[in-house]
């Protein structure tokens, strides 16, 4: 019987997610990098064989030693907490966790054996007990996702690539390499983010967090709207300087902009895909081994398609701009080339063979030109 079997049911009225999959709330651009990861056969078991290397067991004796394990007995409240998030996002095991000594507001889950969440004394002592429940189910998410597993290993393998960097045109290899993983990461926020939301189940509690980690213990003097307001101000504002500025900025971040984790994270609440799960509908963890790859990347690109072409953002703007205009140049070049090659012999056919002027003027007047602009419209 595991812990979560032994009745340790949340403090006030929430809904649950029985055998709930990480997919439900994953970011499309997370998703398709786990389902991938996921369908390599022994890619666990042959990462964790290299736990040695790694100094998880270092990490696990250092919060042991020189931090406070959270218990019935020791930050109870934060123990209470934990348990109702594993419950309600059915965690089969519930992780250790860890409160370090540090004031600067954080929290991590990270591990290979086995997750485990440390939080900081800044952040236990920033957050009321709404706010702090939807930390520790965005770090529950983590570990449900499998998170603590993937980063531990691509952190492991980012650290190896640097040792080689000497190697010529090693370095650029390298930024490549850190730039793919700190965009995974900030996506994987997100994901954790959506699970904050499903265990609290309070969206201005999520909200409240993240504008008190932006802002300070000074709730007073902040307010939601005018915190969101923000987020879509920075999207906007200014030129295509200001949109490489916003890219150089964001490049060395693991996690997304304050204001950003809060836009994305109301949008979703107010998504169809939110409410499906808070009614019950949502992928299971049975159903895992069965996800396609393929269907994930066509939806993390779908994904990154709509949101060059929703930005507000002037660079992305133009993006959109030039790539809508290379679609209707395509389209029209394909409608002409349809039009001479297809258009021509269909036509040459319909008439039985007669004269290939005949044909070919047919194919390339009337009917063609009437497909071509047909194709360019569409």
């Amino acid at each position: 019987m595991t812990e979560n079997d032994q009745g340790n049911v949340p403090s006030r009225q929430r809904k649950r997610f029985p055998g709930i999959s990480s997919r439900a709330y994953e970011h499309p651009a997370d998703r398709s990098a786990l389902v991938a990861l996921r369908k390599l056969s022994g890619f666990d078991t042959a990462f964790k064989a290299l736990s040695g290397l790694l100094p998880e067991r270092s990490l696990r004796l250092l919060y042991l030693s020189d931090s406070v394990r959270v218990s019935d007995a020791q930050f109870s409240h934060l123990n209470e907490m934990l348990r109702d998030a594993c419950y309600i996002l059915d965690l089969e095991k519930v992780p250790p966790m860890y409160v370090t000594q540090d004031p600067k507001p954080n929290a991590m889950c990270i591990g290979l054996d086995e997750p485990i969440i440390v939080v900081t004394t800044g952040l236990v002592e920033l957050l009321d007990e709404e706010e702090m429940r939807a930390v520790i189910g965005h770090e529950a998410g983590h570990a449900l996702s499998g998170h603590a597993v993937y980063r531990t290993v691509l952190l492991f393998l980012t650290s190896l690539a640097l040792k080689i960097a000497w190697i010529p045109l090693g370095t650029v290899a390298i930024t490549a390499i850190v730039t793919a993983l700190r965009e995974w990461f900030r996506k994987s926020e997100l994901s954790a983010d959506r699970a904050g939301l499903l265990v609290g189940q309070d969206v201005r509690a999520s909200m409240r967090g993240l504008m008190k980690i932006a802002g300070g213990n000074h709730l007073h003097e902040m307010n939601v709207d005018a915190f969101l307001a923000q987020a879509d101000e920075y999207e906007k504002a200014g030129d295509l300087r200001d949109s490489v500025l916003k890219i150089l900025n964001v490049l060395p971040r693991s996690h997304p902009f304050t204001t950003v984790r809060a836009s994305e994270l109301k949008k979703w609440s107010e998504s169809r895909d939110f409410q499906r799960i808070m009614d019950g509908h949502y992928p299971k963890r049975s159903e895992d081994k069965d996800a396609s790859v393929t269907d994930s990347f066509r939806e993390s690109a779908g994904h990154y398609a709509d949101t060059v072409r929703t930005s507000k953002d002037p660079l992305m703007k133009l993006v959109g701009d030039i790539a809508g205009g290379a679609g209707d140049l395509a389209g029209d070049l394909g409608g002409r080339l349809r039009n001479r090659f297809g258009g021509g012999q269909g036509a040459q056919k319909a008439d039985g063979g007669g004269p290939k002027g005949a044909g070919g003027e047919a194919g390339n007047g009337t009917t063609g030109d009437g497909a071509g602009d047909g194709q360019s419209e569409g």
